[in-house]
């Protein structure tokens, strides 16, 4: 798992910024979240992530939305990390914990988001950058990408969000992932469970279009009971998981859409059998 040596961030040369930009489809609207400035290889600052929590938190208090697509700016890097001029800066522990509260409420935000967010992943993914990865939904990433967690380089432990990463890649390789502090490349990443996809660059968009579609073909309701479901999932024994579950699919009824999508789905079925004639 060894990788090259960890890219450095160029010196600060502007503000960090968030844009945020729609794309009407057929089945919604969705969103496209650019965080940071690729100059600094999009580091994570606490003026950025203030503006990113309320920005994902507005988002999802839209009834239309249907999916958010986060990227970094450019394409060097997704996120290298948490701001480490920032992190240099901090001189008490008192400090320190309101700084890493503020990187687990920006990765909270995407997990409470309530429609899919997808982590589209170009370039260096590492530390708090992959700990925001980890929080989404889906995690794409181009081949020449390398994802990591060097926080133990820096002497800190990495925390918050990286205790997704057992789950996503298994106990064995995040232990190693974090012990050394080391980088995988995306097929490795991919091989072990933490990417769901990747694709050389010429084909990434094709392959985001792709999955935006397959989201955007599920039912919206049906989707958003799904995402808050696995969400508690996360967090309770099997049972209560369970009778969770028993709760969300009934809800899926209230709504009506259920009955449309399965009434569609047998009138397409009929319609199918009928074209074939008797057997």
């Amino acid at each position: 798992m060894r990788g090259p040596t960890l890219p450095t961030a160029s010196p600060l040369m502007s503000a960090p910024d968030l844009a945020v930009r729609f794309e009407t489809r057929s089945h919604g609207e969705v969103a496209f979240v650019t965080l940071g400035d690729p100059a600094r290889l999009n580091a994570l600052g606490s003026d950025l992530m203030s503006r990113f929590i309320a920005e994902v938190e507005r988002l999802g208090a839209r009834p239309d939305l249907r999916a958010i697509v986060l990227q970094g700016a450019g394409a060097k890097a997704f996120v290298g990390g948490a701001d480490i001029g920032e992190m240099a800066a901090l001189s008490t522990p008192q400090e320190a914990r309101t700084f890493i509260t503020r990187v687990h409420k920006t990765c909270a935000a995407v997990r409470d988001c309530p429609v899919p967010v997808i982590a589209a992943i170009r370039g260096w993914c590492l530390g708090a950058g992959l700990e925001l990865a980890a929080a989404c939904d889906l995690r794409l990433a181009t081949v020449g990408s390398r994802l990591g967690m060097p926080e133990v380089r820096l002497g800190v432990p990495s925390v918050v969000e990286a205790a997704l990463l057992p789950a996503l890649m298994g106990a064995g390789p995040a232990r190693e992932m974090l012990m050394l502090g080391e980088t995988i490349d995306a097929t490795t990443a991919l091989r072990l469970g933490l990417l769901n996809a990747a694709a050389e660059a010429a084909e990434f968009e094709a392959l985001l279009e792709a999955k935006l579609d397959a989201i955007l073909a599920g039912g919206p309701v049906a989707l958003r009971l799904q995402k808050a479901l696995m969400r508690r999932w996360e967090g309770e024994a099997v049972e209560a998981a369970i009778s969770a579950g028993i709760e969300a699919f009934a809800a899926a009824y209230e709504s009506g859409e259920a009955q449309r999508r399965m009434g569609a789905f047998m009138a397409e079925r009929e319609a199918r059998r009928a074209a074939r004639g008797p057997a």
